[in-house]
Order: C-alpha cells, then sequence, then structure tokens
C-alpha cells in the first residue's frame, strides 16, 4: 500500500510516517518501480505500536528501545518491564509536580478578588516567587 493508505490504516499522518523513517524509528519502506513507498502489514503493525506508544508519552528514545525489545523474540520481559517502570515514574513525578503547581495557583487565584482595584495577589505572589527562586 501507499504512504497516505499505510497512514489511514495505522492512525498516524502521512508526515509522521517520513519523519519516523528519516529518525531511524521506521525501517524504509521498499520502494516501486515508480520510486513510491510501499508499505505493508509489518510497517503498518510497527505505526500502530508507535502510535500507541507515543499516545502514552513514551518518548522516541524510548519507543526505540521498546521496538527493539519487541522484535527480539528472545526479550526478557524484565527489560520492557524496567523501560516502562522508568517511564511511569517519570510520569508520576511530573503529575505531582503538576498538581503541586495547580494548588499554588489556585491559592493565589482565590485571594484575588478579580474587581477594578489594581492591587493583585496573584501578581504579588508571582512576584514573591520570583524573588525566592
Amino acid at each position: 500500500m501507499n504512504i497516505g493508505a499505510a497512514a489511514e490504516e495505522a492512525g498516524v499522518s502521512a508526515k509522521m510516517i517520513r519523519h519516523y523513517e528519516a529518525i531511524g524509528l521506521l525501517r524504509p519502506a521498499l520502494r516501486r518501480d515508480n520510486r513510491y513507498r510501499d508499505y505493508g502489514d509489518r510497517e503498518v503493525h510497527e505505526l500502530r505500536f508507535i502510535g500507541r506508544a507515543r499516545r502514552l508519552g513514551f518518548s522516541i528514545e524510548e519507543i526505540r528501545t521498546l521496538l527493539a525489545l519487541w522484535r527480539d523474540d528472545a526479550r526478557p520481559s524484565r527489560d520492557v518491564r524496567r523501560v516502562a517502570q522508568a517511564h511511569l515514574q517519570d510520569l508520576e513525578s511530573r503529575i505531582a509536580e503538576m498538581q503541586a503547581m495547580a494548588g499554588s495557583l489556585r491559592e493565589l487565584v482565590a485571594h484575588c478578588h478579580g474587581d477594578s482595584r489594581p492591587d493583585c495577589p496573584i501578581l504579588d505572589g508571582l512576584g514573591a516567587a520570583r524573588e525566592n527562586g
């Protein structure tokens, strides 16, 4: 199938397919006599894998590692688990940081009158945050 059909089948854009090939994440597709890329079930399956991994927030390098493990029938599952566990810990850390930021911002918003007065606890709080780091 051509790149458009493969993109539709896999749920990614043709531009992303080209990008994945350019960075070596996806093996380059075979070329037809007319030089158009020719994709098969294997490539579509890998593109779906990449798409699911991207939706879970894995980085390109993490996906590269996961793809190599996926392609290796002799892989130990502990290697896959290690990659996924590290990613999960990173996500949980970022979630905790964002929750702390939301809590701080919620506190600032709660103290702002939001009226015509020029004084603003939000700006005061942000100014204090700059001074304290």
